[in-house]
């Protein structure tokens, strides 16, 4: 794997282009099956795979010009005519003559894909194949395959027809004919790479017409069954472009580093064809220039070319220091390529050139132990990446270069340094950008046949099919050559979830023999597993526990899950402790989290309401794996998800540690491999209960991956009642790089002083006696100042009013709560129907007892709720003259003894430990609760939420560590986060206090020691999918006979209902704002977990047991101003 050094003279041999006739003719010619239905046929006349790049006339133009704007480039992206069928049998058989009327065609926006834009279904899968999701018999396609033509007039320039004349279409899916002026040209399958055609002889000076003939499915398909949506047509850029006849074919760089990492080795190999009639002398010269356009590097070379040949012309020279290509310094050099011709220039080629040396390679680590290490410019880095679908909301597949850029700049933002390009290669444009930007890139080909999975016996895995060998290969190739020449392409993949063998070895060794003197890159496939076929170890979804162990026991390979931490929906718990583990271990370097962005597709309901789209929301019973495709860190439209601020935490360049946190002695890492700290500022602050006392800059500077000491020089903090104190750092950088402006916080990090004073116990002042009264179901609390009603009949507080002001809406008081609206991953491991009890036990409420008596000046009523569950909760309210009302709660394990609740009155007892609820509460002692809390609703105006915990964004006990601990502004509007399907949303952690008013006045919630909270404008039931009982369930319809009955759906999954199991087509419209505030106050929520979204459950210690028991509790305290929050806020009640 180790790339050796080269000598200069050694050069002229390397770079082996695979030889077959450049017109790329790759069929059966012996087969009489349509191209489409044909496993052999993957290419039919058209070029032979290359790098993408563009010609100019002149030095200057490339130097100036991007490479739409060559003067040899026409666009034909745009307005097109579009014949659309359902099944191609019903397609006219003249449908591509030129002559044939357009009038009653559609118009169809290119590129775009026509699902989109109304001309069939979409369809979400996620394993199986859309038009056989289960028993696939390739390469057997449907009768009823949907064909879509596309025309428009192209002109010719007439000074083009002197040159060579190509039809560039970037991607479209499944199986393209090209039609010029009703004339074959070709065809192509591989969807996600170009299809190229030579049109001399099928072109004429001036109007032309061109024809794009699609099937939606073809052989193809059947290695095109990636988890995205199945959608059709012309899904990148079309255009012509015309070289000289004399022209570059291709060109190969290898842009390498030397043993000493210091100085470059460069290569150029071109492919010079003459396609004149006779023989031609040309000179060939390179430039290589910095980024102020100064050559560093040039030479030149003439050959002597016969009519339609093709020949090797290379170079190569040393490069004393370059200026490095890494993620954190993606320095770039322009590599001009020029032919000329008796002095004259015929074309300049520009193109990006980075110098970096990837190799994997032992190295002595740990104790003494060899491990075998992915080596970047001689640095183990350490990979922070995601995985990437090409999604637009708008479009579908296609994706412009400005939603690329703002990708890009996203990920920049939060220390992502690698792309995972799932699971096909992406767009030129994309790859430039990854240049420009630092993206380390793992390409991968466009090869996923999981709908067959990895049985490798006859009739099984593709992978081990030698009849699919060439699809294999076709694809392989069409990656390699495109993408060889990108500094980011650092991994090549040979696909996913497509199982393993034959055709994989074959793959395998074909690109490592290409490759092993370019750039000799890691060659990957996650279905080989620890098989010889990759060179990295590359799982999916391990865990902690996992990482950790095989961190510790070592490997025999760089270990880099290529998927990990399920993003779907409110996700991405435990990352953190994954990269403990990754940053403590050396053969662990790095992963990538499934995945970027969430496909869902841009949609409006009947009241004009914009909502996102996902499978089973197209067409009629279609096959579905409903919003399984919503699981990227962002939203369709790009706003980051709140875990993006874990996302950021874990993978941030700067670490810190405590050495004496009272003397203010902390250790700072620089753990970027190839940056000094010269562009960034490490501020720190220190705060009282999220208020700056004290702030400075940290004097330090650190070269790479260095550690050192530091000693802040912190306030002489004279510690105050009920104040908290803490040290918190914020690393700044200084200027713009690229993604990144200057003044963005790159890192951060908290610690807690360890001094603190005791709060100050509350004394009350004088107000009217308290009295109480129980008037039938209706246990009363009151003065002439305050008001404080239980109803025991439905279980709650029905009014808290103080001074005249009432504090719950609509008499829906203080009442509990276990339940939360399910996440994805709550589905994923069945939460919802094996919790459920806890559903039941959050409504219709059963209590046994509701007292009150006195305790001082103060009243105390205590309420005991029997739970569906069958044990105990029970509530404590100790109401002030004042009108603050103290909370205490308890929570009885589910394994309560008898004698354990002596203090409870015989009626509990009796109910308590009736047959009945004996019976349920050992069916709950094995179960984990999903929160312990209560809930109540505050007038809508009591919106604004100040809080001293944890934010600013939503956090959860296990995806807290991104989330600091301060003093946060913000509304139950903004509390909100909406997922694309709904689900728990908006949660706060390790919090001291919440304040919820109308601006001044309020309640001001502060908890005996920290509680969770959620303040949203909805309900929890509105969160919860199976309460929206007017939106279908997400049925999978794999099956037709399924799909007629849903009852046989039900019968293969061993259900007897979908109900808590299947979720519903909910939507971001389904969620409107109510005219309350609802506030949970928690104890405890159970994490939203996130190794994977089909089964993996909340750690243990990120779980709540319910054969245990809890006490908690909290003050609530009604306030007339920020002042008098601050100064009840600290005390003790």
């Amino acid at each position: 794997m180790k790339f050796k050094h080269l000598s200069l003279t050694t050069f002229l041999a390397l770079v082996p282009f695979f030889v077959y006739p450049t017109n790329g003719n790759q069929y059966n010619q012996n087969n009489t099956k349509p191209y489409w239905q044909d496993v052999q046929t993957v290419a039919v006349n058209k070029e032979y795979p290359r790098t993408s790049f563009m010609t100019f006339a002149s030095r200057n133009e490339a130097l100036s010009r991007k490479f739409e704007e060559s003067q040899f480039y026409q666009s034909l992206n745009g307005v097109w005519k579009f014949y659309f069928v359902d099944g191609y049998n019903d397609l006219p058989a003249n449908i591509t003559d030129p002559a044939v009327s357009t009038a009653n065609w559609n118009d169809i926006i290119v590129p775009g894909n026509w699902e989109m834009q109304g001309f069939g279904v979409p369809i979400y899968t996620n394993h199986g194949y859309e038009f056989k999701p289960r028993d696939p018999q390739p390469p057997i396609l449907p009768e009823m395959n949907p064909v879509g033509v596309y025309r428009r007039d192209i002109d010719i320039p007439s000074e083009w027809m002197n040159r060579d004349i190509f039809l560039h279409v970037a991607g479209a899916k499944s199986g393209m004919y090209v039609y010029i002026n009703g004339e074959e040209v070709g065809y192509s399958e591989d969807s996600k790479n170009p299809a190229e055609f030579l049109i001399n002889d099928y072109v004429k000076p001036g109007k032309n017409t061109l024809v794009l003939k699609i099937f939606r499915w073809s052989t193809g398909s059947y290695l095109e069954c990636q988890d995205f949506w199945r959608i059709s047509g012309i899904e990148r850029d079309v255009y012509l472009w015309a070289q000289p006849k004399i022209r570059v074919r291709d060109f190969a760089v290898i842009s390498n580093l030397d043993d000493t990492y210091k100085n470059g080795v460069f290569g150029l190999k071109t492919q010079i064809k003459n396609n004149t009639e006779g023989k031609a002398d040309i000179e060939i010269r390179y430039e290589l220039l910095d980024a102020n356009n100064q050559v560093i590097a040039s030479d030149r070379q003439t050959v002597s070319l016969s009519s339609g040949k093709e020949t090797a012309v290379s170079f190569s020279k040393q490069i004393d220091n370059p200026l490095k290509w890494t993620a954190e310094t993606p320095h770039l050099y322009k590599l001009l390529i020029t032919t000329l011709q008796n002095g004259k220039t015929l074309e300049v080629i520009p193109f990006s050139v980075g110098f970096r040396r990837i190799e994997i390679v032992p190295v002595q680590s740990i104790n003494g132990r060899t491990d075998y290490l992915l080596l970047f410019n001689g640095q183990p880095i350490k990979l922070k990446g995601v995985n990437i679908h090409e999604t637009n909301p708008a479009t579908g597949h296609y994706v412009p270069e400005e939603l690329m850029r703002k990708d890009f700049s996203l990920m920049k933002q939060n220390n992502i340094n690698t792309v995972r390009l799932s699971h096909y290669p992406q767009s030129r444009r994309f790859y430039e950008l990854c240049d420009e930007y630092g993206l380390y890139v793992y390409d991968e080909a466009n090869i996923e046949s999981h709908g067959m999975y990895y049985d490798l016996r006859k009739g099984g895995s593709l992978g081990n099919n030698p009849e699919w060998l060439i699809p294999h290969l076709d694809r392989i190739k069409n990656m390699f050559e495109r993408n060889k020449n990108h500094p980011s392409v650092t991994f090549w993949s040979l696909g996913n979830e497509a199982g393993n063998g034959y055709n994989f070895y074959k793959a395998y060794l074909w690109i490592k023999e290409q490759d092993k003197d370019i750039m000799n890159r890691p060659v990957n496939y996650e279905r080989a597993l620890w098989e010889w076929n990759t060179d990295m170890y590359v799982p999916q979804y391990p865990s902690a526990a996992w990482l950790e162990e095989i961190g510790r026991n070592g490997s025999d390979r760089p270990v880099v899950p290529s998927e990990y931490s399920h993003a779907m929906g409110n996700s991405n718990g435990n990352l953190d402790l994954q990269w403990q583990a990754i940053y403590k271990w050396p053969n662990l370097q790095g992963g990538y989290i499934w995945d970027w962005v969430d496909q869902g597709m841009d949609a409006v309901d009947s009241t004009g309401t914009h909502y996102w789209k996902y499978g089973g929301d197209y067409g009629k019973n279609m096959p579905s794996d409903g919003n399984f495709l919503c699981n990227g860190i962002v939203n369709p439209d790009r706003t980051p998800h709140p875990a993006m601020a874990e996302v950021k935490y874990v993978h941030q360049d700067f670490a810190f540690d405590a050495v004496d946190v009272q003397k203010g002695l902390f250790r700072v890492k620089n753990r970027l491999f190839f940056t000094n700290t010269d562009d960034y500022d490490i501020y720190y602050n220190v705060t009282e209960n999220g208020k700056a006392i004290a702030k400075g800059i940290v004097d330090i500077e650190l070269e790479p991956q260095e550690t050192k000491e530091i000693a802040l020089r912190l306030p002489d903090v004279k510690a105050k009642p009920g104040r908290e104190y803490f040290v918190n750092f914020n690393v700044v950088l200084k200027k713009e790089k690229p993604g990144v402006p200057a003044g963005h916080v790159v890192a951060c990090e908290q610690f807690k002083l360890p001094f603190s004073i005791e709060k100050k116990t509350y004394e009350a002042p004088s107000a009217p006696k308290l009295s109480f009264t129980t008037l039938g179901d209706r246990v009363i609390v009151s003065s002439k100042k305050v008001n404080f009603v239980f109803d025991k009949k439905i279980g709650r507080v029905t009014s808290y009013r103080v001074d005249g002001k009432e504090f719950f809406d609509k008499a829906f008081g203080i009442q509990p709560n276990f339940w939360r609206g399910p996440t994805d991953n709550d589905y994923g491991n069945a939460m919802p129907s094996r919790l459920h009890i806890w559903k039941e036990s959050s409504k219709n409420f059963h209590v046994t007892d509701a007292t009150a008596g006195y305790q001082g000046e103060n009243v105390v009523l205590e309420t005991t709720y029997l739970l569906a569950a069958g044990n105990l909760y029970i509530v404590k309210y100790t109401v002030f003259p004042t009108g603050i009302v103290k909370v205490d709660v308890e929570f009885t394990s589910t394994d309560m003894q008898k004698e354990e609740k002596a203090a409870v009155s015989e009626a509990t007892k009796l109910a308590t430990f009736s047959p009945e609820a004996t019976a349920a509460r050992k069916a709950s002692s094995e179960l984990t609760v999903p929160r312990i809390g209560v809930r109540f609703r505050l007038p809508v105006e009591m919106h604004k939420v100040t809080y001293f915990g944890r934010g600013p964004g939503e956090n959860y006990i296990d995806r807290a560590s991104g989330s600091k601990v301060g003093l946060y502004e913000t509304t139950a509007e903004d509390m909100y986060f909406p997922y694309v399907r709904p689900q728990e949303n908006g949660h706060r952690t390790d919090t001291r206090w919440v304040a919820l008013t109308n601006g001044k006045n309020g309640l001001l919630v502060v908890a005996d020691s920290t509680v969770g909270f959620n303040s949203l404008r909805n309900s929890v039931e509105d969160f919860d999918s199976e309460e929206n009982k007017n939106r279908p369930y997400q049925w999978n319809n794999f099956y037709p006979d399924e799909a007629d009955d849903k009852s046989k759906e039900l019968k293969r999954k061993g259900w007897d209902s979908p109900e808590n199991k299947m979720p519903r087509q909910t939507h971001i419209n389904d969620i409107k704002p109510r005219d309350f505030v609802e506030v949970c106050i928690d104890m405890k929520q159970q994490g939203v977990a996130g190794y994977n979204s089909w089964g993996a459950r909340p750690l243990p210690e990120y779980s709540i047991p319910a054969n245990k028991n809890y006490t908690w509790g909290f003050t609530l305290i009604p306030v007339k101003n920020a002042a008098d929050r601050d100064e009840k806020s600290v005390l003790k009640y």
